[in-house]
């Protein structure tokens, strides 16, 4: 059997004027959106995926959740943390990798892995450049937040995507799919 490398999958929100956070790395911004209980597909995303792949900052950021909200496991790619600066309540569930993004899906492929989640602005560039993300899914939040955190940073050749579909809702969402060539 052929070994496959595990595939990068993105589910982003961004502001209108292309921001993920404050540059804080706060979200309240997001989080205050009234969507009504609208299905923006999460869960089905999250399902399909065998793990998540996070930064530091974006870690840092759900540590502040009320709540962990992830079931699966968590990677979170980082130089200056160590395993150690995991929570006890979530050691076994979330470990920390200093791995190249070429380097780390080579290895969540021999674990098993087939899809993961990448989460956060720099370490979706990151994997962006290096060709390792299959597909996005970025909702534009109708917010304009002035400064942040852009999900997309300057690159050094063009990346060609494909649409795959749109979904407007009507809490004024819009959700965008694109297949990376």
């Amino acid at each position: 059997m052929e070994d496959m490398m595990t595939t990068g999958h993105v589910f982003m929100a961004m502001s209108l004027d292309g921001f993920v956070a404050r540059p804080d790395h706060k979200l309240d911004w997001l989080l205050k959106q009234k969507t009504d209980g609208e299905d923006h597909g999460y869960e089905d995303f999250a399902a399909n995926m065998d793990g998540i792949i996070m930064g530091r900052n974006s870690f840092t950021t759900v540590l502040t959740f009320e709540k962990w909200p992830h079931e699966k496991p968590v990677i979170v790619l980082s130089r200056s943390l160590a395993q150690a600066d995991v929570p006890p309540e979530l050691q076994g569930k979330v470990r920390i990798s200093a791995l190249a993004p070429d380097a780390l899906m080579a290895s969540l492929a021999e674990e098993g892995w087939r899809r993961a989640y990448v989460d956060g602005g720099q370490i979706i560039q990151s994997f962006i450049q290096d060709g390792l993300i299959e597909d996005m899914t970025i909702t534009l939040v109708p917010i304009l937040i002035g400064e942040g955190c852009r999900l997309f940073g300057e690159i050094d050749k063009d990346i060609d995507l494909e649409l795959i579909d749109t979904t407007s809702f009507p809490s004024g969402l819009i959700q965008t799919r694109y297949k990376v060539l």
